[in-house]
């Protein structure tokens, strides 16, 4: 069949959950045949979100194709599985960035460049570019900000055309919006949805679907209401009420039909129930699990979207486990030797996270100190790992001064150094070790042993410096071993301490390959050392 495009779009309020609900959709047609892909597009002028701060935006999460992301992009492969690249995340930055490059160029022949016809039908061709690269039934757009916003405005003029060309059975729109409740008057209120679909319809689109966010259960009163004054279908009037975790999102979507709605406003046939026997057993595991494993995360950034993908990946394992991972946050900031031990002492293990600059590295070190002369599980994630390294360096090694360059230039032990491709460059923007690369694992190491007695994997990648090789020698004979490395490159990927029960740090990032019925075996095998103490 056509390819069909859905477009979830949101209102009153930005946070409600467009990314869930794209996933879960996603996953809904996924599980009954169809062939689908996500793709996310932001209204901000960044060309991508590397250079902000995870405070702005939450994390960056990197494609395995090298593109720096939108954190909902995660949540789209964690769902399904899927694997997404560069063309499933655009920013108002690259269509602005691509037609200036035309104009420049000369390909629009001397016409005045306006933001219709000309970003608009950028925009549009983004949207459907994947679908003209591979086969897909469904293409789910997420149209990020909210109704309202001056920056969404092409993207909803782009939405508008694109439904008009491909015509009512091959374009349709989701619109997400907030049904608050007000305690004081004891009501909820539909105002702001109706509100919220007047300025929608303003652009010229009217939705098909509603899912109206709500942390109290909706009567099908209130639903008539909103059907009524929004001109929606009241079995199209979905809610979508707080749950006790987002992977029971799927199932109460697939409960209301808001998949078979789609399939039947699209008119496409239905062809198979969903088979969603491994995401029940996986939600079954959760309810079931009791017992509960304290990990800390050892990090500078107090937001639990910062590092959205390592939460994920450990609550994976976990269920897998049959354990509720219970993860603390600990600044490094404010960690020293002083207070390391109290920070610590309840941890059934450890994760010193990923990160960039000089604030709450000396935390860090002190904490790799800790865990490793008290054998508490440790996970270190890229700049994770290059703390362990670090603090060896000092600690075993004997080099009071070991440090990685980026922290500073001038030690005279640069354990951990620009990469040798890095020091030509001068712009910040996408310009990393970015995506998959190819990693050799070392024969009988704990890694080794982790991802099922592999001798090569790949992993993706986030970073500008390396373990330097010079030291290497020196490292090994001390008892901290490369357990892997890039065959190409030569780079170390891994470094881990054999006669602890859990010691390890990658250069790589393996939460972002983490999904719901694919927990990662890093993560695996680190929650199965953990659970002595849990």
């Amino acid at each position: 069949m056509d390819t069909k495009y859905i477009f979830i779009t949101g209102g009153v309020t930005s946070s409600l959950g467009k990314g869930i609900i794209s996933a879960s959709l996603g996953k809904l047609l996924q599980a009954r045949g169809y062939r689908i892909t996500i793709q996310k597009f932001d209204p901000y002028i960044n060309i991508d979100p590397g250079t902000l701060n995870p405070y702005e935006h939450g994390e960056c999460y990197v494609t395995a194709d090298g593109m720096e992301t939108d954190l909902d992009l995660g949540h789209y492969e964690r769902f399904t599985g899927i694997e997404t690249t560069r063309d499933n995340s655009v920013t108002t930055g690259r269509i602005y960035q691509s037609v200036i490059e035309r104009e420049r160029r000369g390909d629009y022949l001397g016409k005045t460049i306006q933001v219709v016809p000309h970003i608009t039908d950028e925009i549009k061709r983004r949207i459907l570019l994947n679908a003209s690269k591979q086969p897909f039934d469904f293409v789910i757009t997420e149209i990020g900000g909210t109704i309202g916003d001056i920056e969404s405005q092409p993207f909803l003029e782009a939405i508008r055309q694109l439904r008009w060309e491909l015509g009512s059975t091959r374009a349709l729109n989701i619109h997400l919006t907030y049904v608050p409740y007000l305690a004081a008057a004891g009501e909820l209120k539909t105002k702001p949805t109706q509100t919220s679909v007047k300025q929608l319809q303003g652009f010229g689109i009217q939705p098909d679907v509603l899912v109206l966010r709500t942390e109290h259960e909706l009567n099908d009163e209130l639903r008539k209401k909103v059907a009524h004054f929004c001109n929606v279908d009241v079995e199209a009037v979905i809610q979508s009420q707080d749950l006790p975790s987002i992977y029971e999102v799927p199932l109460n979507m697939l409960k209301q039909g808001l998949d078979v709605i789609c399939l039947k406003k699209m008119k496409v046939e239905t062809i198979a129930e969903a088979e969603l026997g491994s995401w029940y057993d996986f939600l079954e595991r959760r309810r079931q699990a009791k017992d509960v494993v304290n990990i800390a995360l050892v990090g500078k950034y107090d937001l639990q979207d910062a590092y959205k993908s390592i939460l994920e990946s450990l609550a994976h394992a976990g269920t897998y486990h049959n354990r509720k991972v219970k993860t603390h946050f600990i600044n490094s900031e404010f960690l020293n030797r002083d207070n390391v031990a109290e920070q610590l002492q309840d941890m059934a293990g450890v994760v010193i996270c990923p990160g960039f600059g000089q604030r709450g590295i000396e935390g860090k070190i002190i904490t790799a100190e800790y865990t490793r002369t008290h054998d508490i599980p440790t996970f270190g994630i890229c700049l994770g790992m290059q703390m362990m390294v670090i603090e060896f360096a000092r600690n075993v090694l004997g080099y009071t001064d070991a440090n990685s360059t980026e922290i500073d230039p001038e030690t005279t032990h640069n354990v951990i150094d620009l990469m040798e491709t890095q020091k030509t460059i001068t712009q910040m923007g996408g310009t990393m070790r970015l995506g998959t690369y190819d990693c050799t694992l070392i024969t009988k190491s704990r890694t080794w042993k982790a991802y099922g007695e592999k001798q090569h994997i790949k992993e993706r990648h986030r970073h500008r410096y390396e373990f330097n090789n010079l030291y290497l020698g020196e490292f090994e004979q001390h008892g901290m071993r490369c357990a892997g490395f890039n065959p190409s490159a030569n780079l170390v990927e891994i470094v881990e301490i054999p006669t602890l029960r859990w010691y390890i740090g990658t250069q790589f990032h393996p939460e972002y390959s983490s999904t719901v019925l694919q927990p990662h075996p890093l993560f695996m095998d680190f929650i199965k050392a953990c659970l002595w103490k849990s």
